[in-house]
């Protein structure tokens, strides 16, 4: 059954985002990270369309529901460094700092609906993001990434210790486990990254991929 839902699921493509959109991806949001206070609400989601509509991608069910959505923006990663906190790289939500001469996408958020899960739409929608960074010929995609299960561990691992524990297979993380087989790295571990985050322990994971089509210019 599973098997002929992904199938149906992968005709449908993922698409920009539009105004239309974003009541239903806020409410899908909040469902899939547990907690209404982490995703971005209406009036962000509609200044980022307004500032960077390539970057906001949208993957619609048939029936018109919101499965799965991720969010971005263009930096030059080097004038925030791995110091910085979501609100500092997001604009707290508006990306007003988007900067169309930057050389890295920095996506914001991503998320798919439960139900949706393990079926391939988180992996559609990073290759999404794979396609913005050609189109723009950018250097790369990084992120600040949530370590969900970090709080089973935090009594004996330290943020750093649990990452690599993820990063050699010993541990699970469904955030960074995903990440890692999708082509990323673990670059850093980022405190008070994301403070209502208190599964990650408001920490969060630097990662990086890097483009081989980029061509400096």
């Amino acid at each position: 059954m599973k098997e002929e839902l992904a199938k149906a699921l992968e005709q449908i493509g993922a698409r920009h985002m539009e105004l239309r959109d974003i009541y239903k991806v806020n409410e899908m949001a909040a469902i899939g990270f547990g907690d209404p206070s982490i995703p971005f609400q209406p009036e962000h989601l509609a200044s980022q369309i307004e500032i960077f509509p390539e970057g906001q991608v949208v993957i619609e069910h048939e029936d018109g529901s919101i499965i799965g959505s991720c969010s971005s923006v263009i930096v030059n990663f080097e004038e925030y460094g791995v110091d910085h906190s979501f609100d500092d790289i997001s604009d707290k939500g508006y990306i007003r700092n988007h900067n169309p001469q930057g050389k890295n996408l920095y996506g914001t958020e991503v998320v798919v609906h439960p139900e949706y899960r393990g079926l391939k739409v988180g992996r559609r929608l990073y290759q999404a993001r794979r396609e913005i960074v050609k189109a723009f010929n950018l250097e790369s995609i990084l992120f600040g990434g949530r370590i969900p299960n970090y709080h089973k561990h935090a009594h004996e691992l330290t943020p750093e210790q649990y990452a690599e524990k993820v990063v050699k297979g010993e541990l699970y993380d469904p955030v960074m486990t995903f990440q890692l087989r999708n082509g990323f790295e673990f670059k850093a571990i980022m405190p008070n990254y994301l403070p209502q985050d208190a599964e990650s322990l408001k920490y969060a994971a630097l990662m990086e991929w890097k483009s081989p089509d980029y061509k400096p210019v």
